[in-house]
């Protein structure tokens, strides 16, 4: 009987944070394209409290960082000892490949936000992404 391999604990933390970062930018990337920015936190001409955009961008941003750590953690440990069908893995691949294929698109039009507030939100973007990446795949890690 084959013995089965565990990839290193940091090399699945890794792996799981900077995929779910690379998620959450593309969310964010994507959702700026259609009007859902964290850019409008620092708007001063609105009215309301804080923005609806603003308010979904922030959480959803939040959800696709922490599930994309938690779900590649997950994954990266039964894939070793080859418990994800090949299919599984294919189709996986595929959808992360065309998630961040549209990101790129979205990125390379121009940006309807103004640029020192676009600029803030990719950055406020990025940190949420990394901490809610680290999360989710560190109960990832401390559940398996």
């Amino acid at each position: 009987m084959a013995e089965t391999t565990f990839f290193p604990r940091r090399l699945i933390l890794g792996a799981a944070m900077i995929s779910g970062v690379l998620l959450a930018l593309a969310v964010h990337m994507l959702g700026a394209r259609y009007g859902l920015d964290l850019g409008g936190l620092w708007r001063s001409d609105t009215h309301e409290f804080m923005p609806t955009g603003a308010a979904i961008a922030w959480w959803l941003i939040a959800t696709v960082g922490f599930s994309g750590g938690y779900f590649t953690a997950s994954l990266m440990q039964s894939a070793v000892s080859g418990q994800i069908p090949q299919r599984m893995r294919q189709f996986l691949i595929a959808v992360g490949v065309l998630l961040l294929a549209g990101a790129g698109q979205a990125a390379s039009a121009p940006s309807p936000i103004p640029t020192v507030s676009g600029v803030l939100a990719g950055l406020a973007a990025l940190c949420l992404g990394a901490v809610m990446a680290f999360c989710g795949a560190h109960f990832a890690l401390r559940r398996g």
